[in-house]
């Protein structure tokens, strides 16, 4: 057996989740580099993929939803990894993660946190509470859903959602920024 025919060769090398499809954009790279040798792309293409996978995150943790937020960030699910890095300025995000309870006199702090991000910003919100008002909707001082606020992009269901479920939310709106682009004509 040669070198290249063994199975550990750095010739023969996948990464994980290659073989099942993987990344779909590095996927069509990797194909269009293996048939004509260079890459032939739109400006707009490009600003997208980077920014699905620069995802700068601020969290907006208001009750119990916040401590699985946390360990999304811990080692085990390790958000990083998918190119999602938390931010403690709303100046330096792009996606505002609202888990918990919003009251009525929190409603205009996180309008206010939300307008200081920059432009395209994404709101993921995360948990019953944050969704529809949860286990307090008929509360006289409980907004009924962070959607009445801000514009919502992903609903996170649960009480309180797990770290996969808001894995999968995040994973979700990279896919949802990859169809819809980024530059607005």
């Amino acid at each position: 057996m040669s070198q290249s025919d063994h199975p550990r060769s750095p010739m023969n090398f996948q990464y994980p989740g290659e073989q099942t499809g993987g990344d779909p954009t590095m996927g069509m790279i990797n194909a269009e580099l293996a048939d004509k040798g260079f890459l032939v792309t739109s400006t707009d293409e490009l600003i997208t993929w980077a920014r699905t996978g620069s995802l700068m995150w601020m969290t907006f943790g208001l009750a119990c939803c916040a401590i699985e937020m946390m360990q999304m960030s811990m080692p085990r699910y390790d958000v990083e990894r998918f190119g999602v890095a938390p931010r403690g300025s709303p100046r330096q995000s792009d996606l505002m993660i609202v888990a918990g309870t919003l009251c009525n006199k929190m409603a205009p702090a996180l309008r206010k946190v939300y307008d200081q991000m920059p432009e395209p910003r994404y709101v993921i919100s995360m948990g019953s509470c944050a969704n529809g008002g949860g286990y307090y909707h008929y509360s006289y001082s409980v907004v009924r859903g962070c959607d009445r606020v801000v514009p919502v992009d992903i609903y996170v269901p649960g009480c309180p959602p797990t770290a996969e479920a808001l894995l999968y939310g995040i994973l979700l709106l990279q896919k949802k920024i990859r169809r819809n682009g980024t530059i607005e004509r």
